[in-house]
């Protein structure tokens, strides 16, 4: 006999419109459906998604760097879900659907792109910047230049984001050198502080420095970051392999034994590129 319960309901049909777009739309809205749907798709909210879409946007950016095709695919697909979601909730409440939200960009694209559907020329992508801002700043009508950034962005890629939109009206050091001193008058200051408060502020500045230097030299400073986190990540590692050789515990090794595994790992793994 099977251990199986039945299901209290027969199965519903699987959607099979040729279109996949439509067919995407009609899985999510029977993962919805109150009497047939799942019980998990059913409880979400916006506020329960909104983990899930920035875990997903970190996955697809995993996916690009692994340069692996299908994966890349398939991370895509699972961020499509979750605007589809959001849509699907916001479609039961009589809001919008999909539909339009990609209406809305595709209507917001065509009026932020008048070199190429109107009558403004732009030969370079800083003349598209230019024209982009000032469309964006014409929509917005916004109380202040920076009103644009929002506040819910990860903190350093906010940083860099409110620097570029300030230097765009000339607040801004004329090269990469005023700003690593900068960077070294910030490093400074933190060092002479003791108040735990003014640590956190200076710390803050320097953080934000170094946020200007990498927009300077047209770095990112996320990709930089973790690029050394990367190679932390493999040195430590290393460093551990070689304790288990010498059947050694790092707790019990002193930190000049440590630094010393450290330059082994780091000449046997090169710099990491």
């Amino acid at each position: 006999m099977s251990d199986k319960m039945p299901p209290d309901h027969p199965p519903l049909p699987v959607p099979d419109d040729p279109d996949p777009v439509n067919r995407l739309l009609a899985i999510m809205a029977q993962l919805r459906d109150r009497e047939n749907g799942c019980p998990w798709d059913k409880e979400q909210t916006l506020g329960s998604l909104k983990p899930y879409l920035l875990e997903e946007t970190y996955e697809v950016l995993d996916a690009i760097d692994s340069g692996n095709v299908d994966q890349h695919k398939g991370e895509l697909g699972d961020l499509l879900l979750q605007i589809v979601f959001q849509s699907q909730l916001a479609s039961e409440e009589g809001k919008f659907g999909f539909r339009d939200v990609a209406e809305a960009i595709a209507t917001k694209l065509i009026r932020r792109h008048p070199h190429v559907f109107g009558e403004k020329s732009a030969s370079t992508a800083s003349d598209v910047v230019d024209i982009w801002e000032q469309v964006k700043k014409d929509e917005k009508k916004r109380k202040g230049l920076l009103s644009g950034v929002p506040r819910s962005m990860p903190a350093l890629a906010r940083s860099v984001r409110m620097a570029r939109t300030a230097a765009r009206v000339g607040f801004d050091w004329p090269d990469v050198t005023g700003v690593l001193d900068k960077v070294r008058e910030e490093a400074g200051e933190l060092a002479a502080e003791t108040d735990k408060i003014r640590q956190l502020d200076e710390l803050g500045d320097l953080l934000f420095a170094l946020a200007n230097l990498a927009r300077k030299l047209d770095i990112d400073p996320e990709e930089a970051l973790q690029r050394c986190n990367t190679r932390f990540a493999a040195r430590f590692a290393d460093i551990e392999r070689q304790a288990r050789e010498r059947n050694l515990k790092l707790e019990e090794l002193s930190l000049q034994e440590l630094d010393k595994m450290w330059d082994e790992a780091k000449k046997r793994l090169g710099d990491g590129r």
